[in-house]
Parts: C-alpha cells; structure tokens; sequence
C-alpha cells in the first residue's frame, strides 16, 4: 500500500509544472476578462499574451503524464484532448500578441475571451474530461482549480500591472485598484473552498508534516495573501501605485508559497485543502 501511494506521488509531482502553467493561464485570462482594459495601454496585453504563449508552450511539453481525480493514470484520449487545447491557447495568444501590438482593441478582446474558455476547457481536459462535472467530488475539485486559478492570476496580473506604470506613468490607478479588489475576492474564494474542503474531509491531517503543509497553505496562501490584497488597496487610496506593486510582490510569493504546499498536500491525501 505504501508503494502505491508512493508511487501516486510521484506520477501527480510529474505532472504538477503542467497543472501550474495551466492554472496561471486561466487566471491571468479571468483578470483580463473583467478588469478595465479600456484604461490600460495596449503594450500591457501584448506582454500578458507573450507570457501565456509562453506558460502554454511549458505545459505542452510537460503534459505527457497527467492523473485523474483518484490518482491513476489519465486515459490517452483526454491527455490528447488537452494537449490540443493547450496549443489552440498559445496560437491564440500568439494572435493576440499581434492583434495588441497593432492596437487592436475590439479584436484583443476577441482573443482574451477565446483564450479563457480555451484555458478552462485544457483545465477540465487535464483533469479527466467533462465527466468530472457529473459527481460532487469532481465537481468540487475543479472548483478549487478554478479558485486556485483566480488567486494565481489576480496577485501575478496585479503585480505585473504594477511594474507596468513605470512605462506608463499617466495611466488610471483605476485598473490597479479593481485587480487588486479581485485578488481579494478570489482569496475570500479561496478560504471558502479550502475551509469546507478542510471540514468535508474530516481528520486526514496525520503527521508534523501534513500539519506543516497545512500551516503554510493557510498562512502563506490565503490569510497572508489576504492581508496583501488589503494592503494594496489601502496604498491605492493615496495613488502610491510603487508602493502597492511591492506589496503584490510579495502577494505572488506568498501565493506561490501556500499553492505549492497545497500542491503537496493533494499529492498525499487526495483532498483540495
């Protein structure tokens, strides 16, 4: 049994670059989506889309072994099927770097809409198919995916917004301040999910290191991420836009901080903490 769930271990750790690119993917998509794009400059989104072409091409090549909700391997057919996806994703972005480049507004947002429903659809692929959606477990899982996805995308969207006023010093502090709102809003998701997770599970915190793990999910990853996101909104009343990008700054490390821990966690008990 132990070599099992070794062995469980090690195929979810092999595909955990693949699941992290797509989750970035999908949450830098969502903040583009609702954010004002109106007012901010066109070079932003070719950068971003340069970025996901990028993130895409990473999960490309590492998308050769993916798992299913119960930890066995994916059938072929849905690794195919993402794969597929994740390429319809980095063309799209490719366009989409063009199309900003150009200043086309009406159709950069043709391709932001087309690369979030493309980046979701590669999310649910990789984890099983849409069959994952029929069953409260699958269902709930992808939802802490997509949870997942919202806070990634809100504190690295946010901060790189942040850099991007030391190119464009005379843009709104409008957009910053509503990406910093939505990264808020997905950690409150974020919490949601993780405490009915924590309490649907019951006892399955075992050991120091499970508790370890726990303690840097919850501290790193939402109660510190949400106390950034605070922050970050307070600096804004007082248009300290250098001040709040560091503050986000630090938001994608803790972020990253408490998802890698997740990610650990997941690895050994098979619940979205």
């Amino acid at each position: 049994m132990r070599f099992i769930q070794k062995a469980r271990r090690d195929e979810y750790h092999a595909t955990m670059i693949a699941q992290f690119a797509l989750l970035l993917i999908c949450g830098m998509s969502l903040m583009w989506a609702v954010m004002p794009r109106a007012q901010v400059t066109s070079g932003f989104f070719r950068i971003q889309m340069l970025i996901v072409l990028g993130l895409s091409v990473l999960a490309l090549l590492t998308l050769g072994r993916l798992i299913d909700l119960s930890g066995e391997p994916l059938e072929a057919r849905w690794v195919f099927a993402a794969r597929v996806s994740t390429g319809v994703v980095a063309f799209l972005a490719y366009v989409g770097s063009v199309v900003w480049t150009l200043d086309r507004r009406p159709a950069g947002a043709v391709c932001v809409s087309l690369i979030l429903t493309a980046a979701v659809t590669s999310l649910l692929l990789s984890r099983g198919g849409f069959g994952l959606l029929v069953n409260a477990p699958g269902a709930f899982s992808f939802l802490s995916n997509l949870a997942t996805a919202a806070v990634l995308g809100g504190a690295v969207t946010g901060m790189l917004l942040g850099h991007w006023y030391l190119t464009a010093p005379t843009m709104s502090i409008e957009p910053l301040k509503q990406l910093s709102l939505y990264f808020g809003a997905a950690v409150v998701l974020r919490l949601l999910v993780s405490a009915a997770g924590w309490f649907l599970a019951g006892a399955v915190l075992h050991n120091g290191t499970h508790w370890t793990w726990f303690a840097m999910r919850w501290l790193a990853g939402i109660l510190g991420p949400l106390a950034i996101a605070v922050m970050a909104v307070r600096i804004l009343r007082y248009r300290n836009t250098q001040a709040a990008t560091g503050v986000l700054f630090a938001g994608v490390i803790l972020v990253f901080i408490g998802e890698m821990a997740a990610a650990l966690l997941y690895a050994e008990l098979r619940v979205p903490l």
